[in-house]
């Protein structure tokens, strides 16, 4: 008991939930009004250009607000991509870039089953350091939990 920490553990304060598809975002759509403490979520609106370009990904957040990646990345620490079967692979590539160039830790949670999902698992796994299959969208809320979103 004398080696117990006794205050509590303080939250992230810039993390970045990202959804890479319209199921990804009816998922976090579900998830963002509970009590989390900076996290901000989002899905990719449209990209522009390729792959290499790394500010052609634009964002949206849950009120429809548009930002760009240098926008929401300034004050990030950690990114969560979350996919169902159908993730944007070049938005996922552009992301994970970022990402690492700004050294922001990366989780991706791909929530589905069966070869759809594995393809997807594809798409997501050079581009997040920890990558979570799951068929229940719950287990993204224990994720965000662990990483004090």
């Amino acid at each position: 008991m004398r080696y117990r920490i006794s205050r509590p553990i303080a939250g992230r304060e810039g993390a970045r939930v990202i959804a890479l598809d319209g199921g990804a975002r009816a998922i976090i759509e579900r998830l963002s009004p509970q009590p989390w403490g900076h996290s901000r979520y989002l899905s990719v609106a449209e990209h522009k250009g390729n792959a290499g370009e790394r500010d052609s990904v634009s964002l949206l957040d849950i009120d429809g607000a548009v930002s760009s990646l240098a926008e929401e990345f300034a004050e990030a620490d950690v990114v969560v991509m979350v996919a169902t079967t159908d993730a944007d692979a070049a938005a996922a590539s552009i992301i994970g870039a970022v990402s690492t160039s700004r050294a922001i830790t990366t989780a991706g949670v791909v929530v589905g089953e069966g070869a759809a999902a594995s393809q997807t698992v594809a798409v997501l796994r050079p581009h997040a350091r920890v990558l979570v299959v799951s068929g229940h969208e719950e287990d993204i809320s224990d994720l965000l939990t662990a990483l004090r979103a």
